[in-house]
């Protein structure tokens, strides 16, 4: 039994869903990576009393109850979280921080890992099993939507990203991306997609995006990417302004960087987050170098990142440990 425990989760990229029409009997399903920024890291000890401290301390603080109710275990808990994914900006924000507290209160207390009923207990993966994925394996994740029978959406795909390759994301600190019963709404105004373009779609993800996944060929990669893009753009508009992009700014700096060569340029889940790829950390570093002066002058941050191919990492210490 351990006297502390650390989880760091990594956040993730939600790259679109398979399939909004649903007349095959399953609706959803999504394509997601683990990204090495930025990231989820906490620690939780014993102490004689609840208390958390630090980012989203309010929102770790409640899924530390909720867990600690279920099992039936006093809340005598210390919780710090060190850092956080932001919240609200398309970057799985919510999920890591909520399974990184029941992996640590599961680590601490001796519990086996159930990632899945974690999820469901606190209401996480509802609509995606993209961050219960990456939170368990990372790399590049494919889940299989919502069928009769589902509770989490099941992975049915999982690919090592390319260690070479490097993501470029685009973030709007000002701007958050739709979430919570803004997001629901959202869902029940717009129509179902259509048959030929979910089809499309998922043609994309299984004969294009995945094989040139396995094979490291970012250029047809990006090319299924950019195009599954285009699709959830023109269907999420009306929802977000009537643009494919939450943030116009994003939308301007993704469109330079498509302009000198990124690939797959795109948005994650509703933004306002954007991210493109490209083939090596200098060929990042030349396209962030020319869309730098542009972003900075919208306020937007840069960052360059690579996947994670592993899952959460959960780390647990005694007191002999410490000393």
């Amino acid at each position: 039994m351990f006297d502390s425990v650390t989880v760091t989760a990594a956040a993730r990229l939600h790259l679109g869903f398979l399939d909004l029409n649903g007349e095959l009997g399953r609706r959803f399903g999504s394509l997601g990576l683990a990204i090495g920024h930025p990231a989820t890291r906490l620690t939780l000890r014993r102490r004689a009393a609840l208390s958390a401290e630090g980012f989203e301390a309010g929102r770790a603080s409640a899924y530390l109850e909720r867990l600690a109710k279920h099992f039936g275990l006093a809340p005598r808990y210390g919780l710090t979280v060190h850092e956080a994914i932001p919240a609200h900006a398309g970057l799985g924000s919510g999920t890591q921080l909520a399974l990184a507290v029941a992996a640590s209160l599961r680590r601490l207390e001796g519990l086996p890992p159930d990632n899945a009923n974690d999820a469901l207990l606190l209401r996480r993966g509802t609509r995606s099993g993209i961050g219960i994925g990456v939170f368990e394996n990372g790399g590049f994740i494919v889940d299989g939507g919502h069928g009769p029978r589902t509770s989490t959406p099941p992975v049915i795909a999982r690919l090592d990203f390319p260690p070479q390759w490097r993501v470029i994301i685009v973030l709007d600190p000002r701007t958050e991306g739709v979430h919570g019963g803004e997001e629901h709404a959202a869902f029940a105004r717009l129509p179902k997609l259509g048959a030929s373009l979910a089809a499309e779609i998922c043609r994309l993800v299984l004969i294009k995006a995945l094989p040139a996944l396995a094979e490291q060929d970012i250029g047809a990669f990006g090319s299924a990417i950019e195009r599954l893009q285009e699709i959830a753009g023109d269907y999420f508009a009306p929802a977000q302004g009537g643009a494919r992009y939450t943030s116009a700014a994003v939308g301007r700096v993704m469109e330079e960087l498509r302009r000198h060569g990124a690939k797959g340029t795109g948005q994650s889940s509703w933004g306002p987050t954007g991210f493109a790829f490209a083939a090596d950390a200098k060929e990042a570093r030349r396209l962030c170098d020319l869309v730098r002066p542009a972003a900075a002058g919208l306020g937007l941050d840069l960052a360059v990142c690579n996947g994670v191919n592993h899952g959460a990492l959960v780390e647990g210490e005694s007191f002999a440990t410490i000393k």
